[in-house]
């Protein structure tokens, strides 16, 4: 049974920082790509970050690019999310997801999905 549970959300003022966490177990972590999504109130699930398998390869949003930053710890079974610069409208319920063997921007490419995190940026 694959379990993914993240850690890290809460309440930030704009231009702060947070670090989300998201702890894999039941599949080989190491052999599968990781994203986060995110999902604000009455609004669809977004792509936010992808990382491949190995870490070599990491697709952002544009959203994100040069504030956010995905990495990976196979030893660990852990993919991170380290937020920077922080906007209001980054907040949202952070969702981690674990897909297959290709790096993918797309919700319908992972199989797994976490409880999620809640971020909130106050102004």
């Amino acid at each position: 049974q694959v379990q993914l549970v993240e850690s890290g959300g809460g309440l930030v003022q704009a231009g702060g920082s947070l670090r989300l966490s998201c702890a894999a177990s039941g599949r080989t972590f190491s052999r599968y790509a990781m994203g986060w999504f995110r999902q604000a109130p009455g609004k669809e699930r977004k792509f936010v970050a992808a990382i491949s398998w190995s870490g070599g390869t990491r697709l952002y949003a544009d959203s994100v690019k040069g504030r956010f930053t995905i990495s990976r710890d196979n030893g660990k079974n852990t993919v991170y999310l380290q937020m920077n610069s922080l906007k209001p409208e980054d907040t949202a319920v952070y969702y981690c997801a674990s897909g297959g063997t290709t790096t993918s921007l797309r919700r319908y490419d992972y199989d797994y999905w976490g409880q999620g995190t809640q971020v909130t940026v106050s102004s």
